[in-house]
């Protein structure tokens, strides 16, 4: 079992940033890819990002690429999500999620933990 702890959302402005954080408690941290998802009303959960168990390989959502940035510290268990540039489009619920599988699947299947969310708010 994995606990995925969200923090960090809140109101922006469109043009700034926020970073995301999840604390992972549990097994091996090391042991999981680590992504993040979003939802927003109305839609379907969608994929965000993911990075591998060793922080080496990462992939994007092409309506993210060059604008957000996941990273991870092992040794402090944590996965973080670096927004920048933020428009309306990105309201919505973040989740963090973690899988045991390669960290590409997880671009096309549903992860095996999720976190309980936190809220992201981009005001034009």
């Amino acid at each position: 079992q994995v606990q995925l702890v969200e923090s960090g959302g809140g109101l922006v402005q469109a043009g700034g940033s926020l970073r995301l954080s999840c604390a992972a408690s549990g097994r091996t941290f090391s042991g999981y890819a680590m992504g993040w998802f979003r939802q927003s009303p109305g839609k379907e959960r969608e994929f965000v990002a993911v990075i591998s168990m060793s922080g080496s390989s990462t992939y994007y959502a092409d309506s993210v690429k060059g604008r957000f940035t996941i990273s991870r510290d092992n040794a402090k268990n944590t996965v973080y999500l670096q927004m920048n540039s933020l428009n309306a489009e990105d309201t919505a619920v973040y989740y963090c999620a973690a899988d045991g599988r390669p960290a590409q699947r997880m671009q096309y299947m549903i992860p095996g933990y999720w976190g309980q969310g936190t809220q992201v708010t981009v005001s034009s």
